[in-house]
């Protein structure tokens, strides 16, 4: 994993990189860029033990190697109803909890009408909106971070950061139908790029219409490691199926394509990309 310093440098050399020419001017905008990023979005300082989601948001179905093996509910009866369809929620959710939410482990913890208000009223907010200052921040006493909160208060949280079928109306979700094009794809590596070099947070949409094996969101905040010599990019994310440690989207620039990591739901490998929650209506 790419650590802070490293981090700051490799966007520094690609600020100085883009630039070009003009070599002096360069040199001071970039130094200026590297100075501000603690200010931004900041959001190199992600923890992903802290500051994501301890629930996990399960699928409808039952899969293994990536196919659906059972179409009911694979949980035995008597177990309380699974948490589902909840991938988009889940990745604004934790946007707008490191952004507009801070925590007071020492202070008394609220009752529980009053804590269900101000996780409405975190999540209510803009996820694209700038990094709120301390002072302005929604506060939640009693625990240590969103990850704290999440574990302790889990059904809680689930009933108020959202319902999970209004993602379904999101008008960028139209993209998936006809920008199957390999440079709208170039492009969007291309954004991934710049918003994480302006310490923001890039919420990917993954798909493979008409396909279908993958129909998710993911937040992508931070490179894995430094770009390879054949310059592919890969990318740590937080994937809310999840909640045990970061999954691994991959830029291959020879095929112009991303690659999702494996795992029981996914086989694996092709999706494409798109950005959400990066503005209004997208």
């Amino acid at each position: 994993m790419v650590n802070h310093r490293e981090m700051m440098r490799l966007r520094v050399r690609n600020c100085i990189m883009r630039l070009g020419d003009c070599r002096s001017c360069g040199c001071f905008a970039a130094i200026f860029f590297a100075g501000s990023l603690t200010w931004a979005g900041d959001a190199s300082r992600f923890n992903f033990h802290r500051d994501t989601l301890a629930f996990a948001n399960s699928t409808v179905f039952a899969y293994q190697q990536g196919k659906i093996v059972s179409h009911g509910d694979p949980d035995p009866k008597g177990k309380p109803k699974r948490y589902t369809r909840r991938c988009f929620v889940m990745s604004r959710t934790v946007i707008q909890f490191y952004k507009f939410a801070q925590f007071d482990s020492h202070a008394s913890p609220l009752d529980d009408k009053e804590l269900a208000k101000r996780i409405r009223a975190v999540t209510r907010k803009p996820p694209w909106h700038p990094t709120l200052p301390p002072e302005q921040r929604i506060v939640f006493p009693g625990y240590r971070d969103l990850r704290d909160i999440s574990q302790a208060r889990t059904r809680l949280m689930q009933r108020n950061i959202g319902l999970g079928w209004t993602a379904y109306l999101r008008p960028g979700n139209c993209r998936m139908f006809y920008l199957h094009s390999k440079s709208y794809q170039e492009k969007t590596h291309e954004e991934l790029e710049r918003t994480l070099g302006r310490g923001d947070f890039f919420v990917a949409f993954l798909s493979d219409y008409p396909t279908l094996h993958i129909n998710h969101s993911v937040v992508v905040y931070a490179h894995k490691e430094a770009r390879a010599p054949d310059g592919t990019d890969r990318y740590l994310s937080y994937d809310s199926n999840h909640p045990d440690g970061p999954r691994e989207l991959k830029w291959i620039p020879a095929k112009r394509a991303f690659e999702f990591q494996k795992d029981q739901e996914f086989v694996g490998g092709f999706a494409r990309v798109f950005h959400v929650y990066g503005k209004l209506l997208q």
